[in-house]
């Protein structure tokens, strides 16, 4: 179903660093505790990512990712996701997470 460009502008895509990760022991499936930098606007953000089969916590620092920073928090067995990690499924259906082909600043907006 096609979008407006106005309903696009809405949806917050920005670039960030990973800053900590760590195994997210509370959750149902296998999960980290993601927190990325976001630059001084944002700031660091907390959330919780299905991304294990791909990564390790000690792999994902200081990686680019790129997350959407104004969705609604949820709370995610105790802990509250702050942005979504943006990632596409590879044919196992295991999340690779998207990131700039360059180095861009912290904060970025994608568009």
């Amino acid at each position: 179903m096609p979008i407006t460009y106005d309903i696009f502008e809405k949806v917050d895509l920005r670039s960030g660093v990973v800053v900590q990760a760590e195994f997210f022991e509370r959750a149902k499936k296998p999960a980290y505790k993601v927190w990325v930098d976001f630059g001084l606007e944002i700031g660091v953000k907390k959330t919780s990512a299905q991304i294990t089969k791909h990564y390790t916590p000690k792999s994902l620092i200081g990686r680019l990712v790129i997350g959407c920073v104004n969705l609604e928090p949820r709370n995610i067995a105790g802990f509250i996701s702050e942005f979504l990690l943006v990632g596409c499924a590879d044919i196992n259906g295991d999340i690779c997470l998207l990131t700039t082909e360059h180095q861009v600043p912290q904060g970025q907006k994608v568009f």
